[in-house]
């Protein structure tokens, strides 16, 4: 019978054996004390079993509050679980609470966070993944090799319709591929959902007739699940090619039910992220997360950028723009979204660190806040990409662009 693997980064005052034991027991058929109908032809059935364990550094204190140690000594280890398929079938929030449930509440652990997840090539068959994933969304904007580029409507709230339609227009006057809502507007008292696509779609179908590139822009539909369905029609009835959901505030289910529809592409945003990864021994990591966002069905997944504005490091950002570009199976692979405090300047650390051009290059502020206006920044963007490429040096590429020039002036001290 197939097995679903999960593999653990714990710390524990225990022995990591026998703290792996209760993981394993707790995610299956046991409990803290055995229970009448546990059977030994159960447990051979249903029960976790531990796979592996790889000792790690001994500690002084403890990660998080747990079991204090008698010894004063907390112990760290890699372990790897295994559960049959048998446990949850293909009930994708069963697995998550299966791999993710109430085992960050056992005493035993100091410190635990879900590293990977290694799943058996039926998933593969069961779950269809991104409809779009990196070619479909190069075939929608019409860019064939190099990065997306892409970016924010700013303010984050608070514009008019028709102050976001006449910023759309000037965007993608200027060459932009992708747009997107801010996470934090989806229908406000001025901008509500259904008017701003017309407005916006509008201007973006105009804008394709007269020069045959389409603005793929990202309408945030997040909210309750037959909401998000007809904001789901409202988009595709108005011609767009994408919907943006808040995956970590609208759950799972309502992610997959929404990729489901396989009409538009699935801009991904992970918001709220940092509360689930950012302590080392806490959480899951992207490894883990992105696998089960794919299998949903997602087309675009942010990953954080070079020198970000936030607390992730480059080294991260690297693993997981590598992560989303790993095969899954044999679906489709999710295109990473580069964002965070970025401008053409981080291009070239992004180009040496990465190789690939597989990415949607997302500036806000970068291409906004641009001396010479939106349109610039646009443009901007384009040549730092260009030039990197080309393995010119930031110095060179500044000498070379002009716009480009005026955003390291702008941003390169920042």
């Amino acid at each position: 019978m197939e097995r679903i693997f999960g593999t653990y980064y714990i710390e524990t005052p225990y022995d990591p054996e026998k703290a792996a034991a209760v993981l394993a027991g707790e995610q299956s058929s046991g409990t803290f004390v055995a229970v009448p109908g546990e059977t030994e032809e159960l447990k051979q059935r249903f029960a976790a079993r531990v796979e592996d364990i790889a000792l790690l550094e001994t500690v002084d204190l403890s990660a998080i509050p747990g079991a204090v140690s008698s010894t004063g000594k907390y112990h760290r280890a890699k372990v790897k679980v295994s559960w049959s398929i048998e446990n949850f079938g293909y009930n994708l929030p069963v697995m998550i609470s299966t791999l993710q449930g109430n085992l960050y509440e056992i005493t035993q652990f100091t410190g635990l966070k879900l590293m990977d997840i290694e799943l058996p090539e039926s998933f593969g068959e069961q779950f269809r993944g991104p409809e779009f994933g990196i070619s479909g969304c190069r075939q929608l904007t019409g860019v064939a090799e190099r990065p997306l580029i892409g970016t924010i409507i700013k303010p984050s709230i608070g514009l008019t319709i028709e102050d976001t339609a006449a910023m759309v227009k000037t965007l993608a006057e200027a060459g932009i591929d992708f747009i997107k809502d801010d996470e934090l507007l989806s229908s406000s008292a001025n901008s509500r959902f259904e008017d701003r696509v017309a407005g916006i779609m509008d201007v973006i179908n105009r804008h394709a007739d007269k020069t045959g590139k389409k603005v793929m822009y990202a309408f945030n539909l997040s909210g309750e699940i037959d909401e998000m369905l007809s904001r789901y029609e409202t988009i595709f009835k108005h011609g767009g090619t994408c919907a943006m959901i808040s995956i970590n505030s609208v759950g799972l289910s309502a992610v997959k039910k929404i990729c489901d529809q396989r009409q538009l592409a699935i801009h991904a945003h992970r918001n709220g992220w940092g509360m689930l990864t950012r302590h080392p021994l806490l959480g899951i990591d992207f490894r883990a997360y992105q696998k089960i966002w794919r299998l949903a069905g997602v087309d675009q997944l942010h990953v954080n950028g070079i020198k970000n504005k936030f607390w992730e490091t480059d080294d991260s950002v690297v693993n997981s723009i590598e992560a989303c570009l790993t095969p899954l199976f044999d679906q489709k692979n999710v295109i990473p979204v580069v964002s965070s405090g970025q401008w053409g300047g981080q291009a070239f650390e992004t180009w040496r660190r990465t190789q690939t051009q597989d990415l949607l290059y997302m500036a806000g502020g970068g291409i906004m806040a641009h001396p010479m206006g939106a349109a610039a920044g646009v443009t901007a963007l384009q040549q730092a990409w260009t030039a990197a490429v080309d393995s010119l040096t930031l110095e060179e590429a500044a000498a070379a662009y002009p716009e480009f020039a005026k955003s390291v002036e702008k941003f390169g001290k920042k």
